[in-house]
């Protein structure tokens, strides 16, 4: 093994970033990381509901990045403007996964809704590819609300959220500073900013953190020589003896259940210096401040990523709820339909909607 092979795999060992990354092959081919323009032809990993118009479409942000999202309707909706949501996550997943699957589904039942992918990622724009900012990150939901509230069929006065996993936490923020959104649901989430400089559980000592931003701040130069950014290695490809939510991952994003080719947790990967942002920006700093718009955390019981939404629920103000899926793992609200709560969450957004 190289001293750089030796490097990245000390690197993902202290972040979050790469946590979930396999423990060797190649690094990332950036030429296959291209925004793409896809045709519209069905290219989700759920099938197509009869009782939903679905449209591709593209809208900007703040920085002007374009953005590639999926707008869906219900075929059963009258001239009257509907209540409407912003649908975003998991970290390193694109609109053609869990949340496109969300989005649908809360549009079968009655909602305007718009998953998107992130900007630097799947088919929005921004260069280099494959890379995440708090917030940039944070912005792309607001400017998803931007889009929505300018639509003919939406009532831009009823805007919720609904983040996935990392995207939870984006979107926690989003709302805090977005007094537009009328109310916030977190779907097994993650604070990709404490995870990233803190570890799981709270886990990387002031010398392991330290030497992270070494590492990171050093790569940079290495990345100005290049003209180009390194990448870690690709995601989720397992090596064996992994916890039992990596596999769980590699479950989702390495089999016909979650695979997609643009996703970066698809064995792609973000670039090396991604958790830079992270380090020393935490999102969740004004939580309080979504109040008195209400919070739906929802997490698996089993999950091992549980502790950041009751993290969350301690901190934030009422009105808030907790709801803890009994038996689930964090994987099974991305795509599990006998376990995500959509009854739930429709009554939610139909109350505080309003």
């Amino acid at each position: 093994m190289t001293t750089s092979d030796t490097s990245r795999r000390n690197l993902m060992k202290l972040t979050s970033a790469g946590v979930v990354a396999a423990a060797a092959g190649s690094l990332f081919n950036t030429s296959n990381a291209k925004a793409q323009t896809m045709p519209n032809d069905w290219d989700k990993l759920f099938p197509k509901s009869e009782n939903v118009d679905h449209q591709k479409v593209t809208f900007r942000n703040r920085y002007g990045l374009t953005l590639s999202g999926d707008l869906y309707l219900p075929k059963s909706r009258s001239d009257q403007r509907l209540a409407a949501l912003v649908v975003g996550g998991p970290f390193g997943a694109v609109k053609e996964q869990s949340s496109g699957l969300y989005a649908q589904t809360m549009a079968e039942r009655g909602f305007a809704t718009l998953a998107f992918d992130p900007s630097f990622t799947g088919e929005s724009g921004g260069e280099p590819r494959n890379v995440a900012s708090p917030d940039i990150n944070t912005e792309d939901f607001s400017a998803a609300v931007d889009f929505l509230g300018l639509h003919p069929s939406v009532d831009r006065e009823r805007i919720g959220v609904i983040g996935i996993c990392g995207w939870g936490g984006m979107a926690l923020n989003a709302v805090a500073v977005d007094k537009r959104v009328k109310a916030v649901v977190a779907s097994t989430m993650y604070d990709m900013t404490r995870v990233m400089s803190r570890g799981y559980n709270d886990s990387v000592t002031l010398e392991q953190r330290t030497q992270t931003l070494e590492q990171l701040s050093r790569q940079r130069w290495e990345d100005a020589a290049a003209a180009t950014p390194a990448y870690q290695l690709p995601y989720n490809v397992l090596q064996g003896g992994e916890p039992q939510f990596m596999v769980d991952y590699a479950d989702y994003y390495m089999t016909p259940r979650g695979y997609h080719p643009r996703a970066v947790n698809s064995g792609n990967a973000w670039t090396q210096t991604n958790p830079l942002s992270f380090m020393n920006m935490p999102l969740l700093t004004y939580v309080k401040e979504i109040s008195p718009r209400p919070i739906l955390l929802v997490h698996g019981e089993k999950a091992h990523s549980r502790y950041f939404s009751e993290t969350v629920y301690a901190a934030a103000s009422e009105p808030k709820e907790l709801m803890i899926i009994p038996g689930a793992s964090h994987i099974d609200l991305y795509d599990r339909l006998d376990v995500i709560p959509f009854d739930k969450l429709q009554s939610f957004f139909e109350q505080h909607l309003v």
